[in-house]
């Protein structure tokens, strides 16, 4: 190294703002970010987009070309904010969303600016423990007691690939072994299962869809027939996934059977409660959730059930150190991150490089405490059963009794084509876009759902058919 660096390119030094460059900066954000957030009551929850936005689509390319602020925040409102679904209007009541609180927001902005690396206990004792002390909430919450441990990720997605990939680590499901055993699940388990075992190498291992009865929860003397029938076949029964709180209609399924038949057989025991794991936090849903804490690993989505914004996940474990064997690695360079006795999150999950997602749980819950979200929630239990006798009174049929906030209808007249007449009223509600319900296929048969999951409920909206 020599003191002549004049042959170096100068830098720019556009990227580091000056403290009032910032504040012009952050004054657009922010009156932008208010402008949205009191407008939410005029705007709809779908825009039905007819036509393409071909000759605007350009700026969303990137080259040499600058733009400013006010450029991009206005092309920012009409083709992301104006297009699409509104996740945070109170008449979006379709694929289980959460709000996206604001104090949520502030705590990615400030976990952004501060760029702590939370994949490393090292790297940032703090940020860890923080993520820690939300496993350890989330985990006593669901029942578990001591030794257990987890990680916070995107979503339920990857929260599944994590469970299910330890589960074949722990249970040694490789090579042959994987021809001859046997997942056991049901019609109304999440697609991200699917996904998660093709992922972990298992896509040819045998998958069993368990019958369901009328209330589309998983019929145990069913799955103990098929388990006792596998065997019979020299089969080897490895994986039992129960829901608390399906995608469809909310169905939870019965916990405690389920562990029951898990225990007897030497089955890992998965519960997916990532609609419904959070309504732990009420009675009604301890009580409909009994059972979960024998589980050998829960999902849970607190961009559901917690109403912060998109990409926050939750995986549980029951035993740290299945979860621990199955996604640790080494490598030179990170010889200095080992600490003993401490786990790092990075070793009980696929990532290493990862945002610091602690930060927009823990300031929520620090700031208004566990109640205030307890209260929403059994808000949302009792939207749903009024929903439900609504819908009765206006000559829609229920599929199922609510188990929690999701409620299943559809339209039945005799003289129309049922499936029909149910895609012509999804039509019409989702051109309107003033709220937004989703669809799905239940016993063949098109079936709208309807979820309250949302702070704010629909208010002053009238639809008739």
């Amino acid at each position: 190294m020599t003191d002549n660096n004049s042959n170096f390119p100068k830098a720019s030094f556009e990227l580091e703002e000056t403290a009032s460059e910032r504040k012009v900066l952050f004054e657009k954000i922010n009156d932008f970010s208010e402008q949205f957030l009191e407008s939410l009551p005029n705007r709809k929850a779908f825009q039905y987009n007819t036509h393409p936005f071909a000759n605007a689509d350009s700026f969303f390319e990137i080259d040499n070309n600058k733009a400013t602020m006010d450029n991009i925040l206005e092309f920012f409102e009409e083709r992301v904010l104006n297009t699409g679904l509104n996740p945070t209007s109170g008449g979006h009541l379709g694929y289980i969303p959460g709000g996206g609180i604001y104090s949520s927001a502030l705590a990615d902005y400030l976990a952004a600016v501060t760029n702590r690396y939370a994949g490393e206990f090292y790297a940032s004792p703090g940020a860890v423990r923080m993520e820690d002390a939300l496993i350890d909430w989330a985990g006593k919450l669901m029942g578990y007691d001591q030794g257990f441990g987890g990680n916070l990720t995107s979503g339920g997605s990857i929260a599944n690939l994590i469970a299910l990939h330890t589960a074949k680590h722990h249970k040694g499901i490789q090579g042959a072994e994987i021809l001859r055993s046997v997942v056991y699940c049901t019609a109304q388990s999440h697609h991200s299962v699917y996904k998660a075992l093709k992922i972990v190498g298992l896509e040819d291992i045998i998958v069993r869809k368990i019958q369901l009865d009328t209330h589309f929860r998983i019929c145990v003397d069913s799955l103990k027939g098929q388990i006792h029938a596998d065997r019979r076949e020299g089969l080897r029964p490895f994986l039992l996934i129960g829901n608390a709180g399906s995608t469809d209609v909310g169905a939870v399924d019965p916990l405690v059977d389920l562990a029951k038949v898990a225990r007897k057989y030497k089955l890992w025991f998965h519960v997916d409660g990532a609609y419904g794991g959070f309504f732990m936090l009420i009675e009604r849903g301890k009580e409909k959730l009994k059972g979960i804490e024998q589980a050998d690993s829960v999902i849970l989505d607190p961009h559901k059930g917690m109403f912060l914004p998109y990409g926050s996940g939750i995986v549980l474990i029951k035993d740290i150190k299945q979860l621990a064997a199955a996604h640790t690695y080494t490598a030179n360079y990170m010889r200095d991150a080992h600490i003993d006795g401490q786990y790092s999150p990075s070793n009980l999950s696929p990532e290493l490089s990862k945002h610091f997602r602690g930060l927009r749980m823990w300031l929520p819950l620090k700031l208004y405490g566990e109640q205030a979200f307890s209260d929403y929630l059994n808000e949302k239990l009792q939207l749903a059963t009024y929903l439900s006798h609504q819908i009765l009174e206006l000559g829609y049929q229920v599929v199922c009794d609510p188990d929690l906030s999701i409620v299943a209808f559809r339209l039945e007249l005799d003289e129309y084509d049922s499936d029909e007449l149910n895609k012509k009223v999804l039509d019409y509600i989702q051109k309107d876009g003033r709220i937004f319900i989703s669809s799905t296929v239940l016993d063949n048969k098109l079936t709208h759902g309807l979820q309250y999951f949302l702070l704010e409920h629909i208010k002053n909206i009238s639809i008739c058919f």
